[in-house]
């Protein structure tokens, strides 16, 4: 049985390049509401850049958490061609990806 941060970090590869998700997407494709273990799950991602948490942001299209800071979150997106204006994905929801 695959373990839950597992499951996480399987989805997360599905993301392609120049693509984000949210916790709760991630959470709703697991079927839970567990959206913080979700975040906790990428926090612990000792997978990076294979399993790219980088991706995954908030609801809102903030930039939300990330283990080695925003600021290189912003960079690893930036660098993927998704345009960021005051830590927010502008164009969210034509760079979201559903599961």
């Amino acid at each position: 049985k695959m373990k839950f941060n597992e499951k996480v970090y399987k989805l997360c590869k599905k993301i392609p390049k120049g693509k984000v998700s949210t916790y709760k997407l991630v959470a709703e494709a697991l079927n839970t509401k567990a959206y913080r273990a979700v975040g906790q799950a990428l926090n612990k991602n000792h997978y990076a850049p294979i399993v790219p948490c980088h991706r995954i942001i908030a609801s809102n299209g903030h930039l939300h958490g990330f283990a080695s800071g925003l600021k290189n979150k912003k960079l690893l997106l930036e660098k993927e061609g998704i345009k960021i204006k005051n830590s927010k994905v502008l164009d969210f929801e034509k760079v979201l990806f559903r599961f």
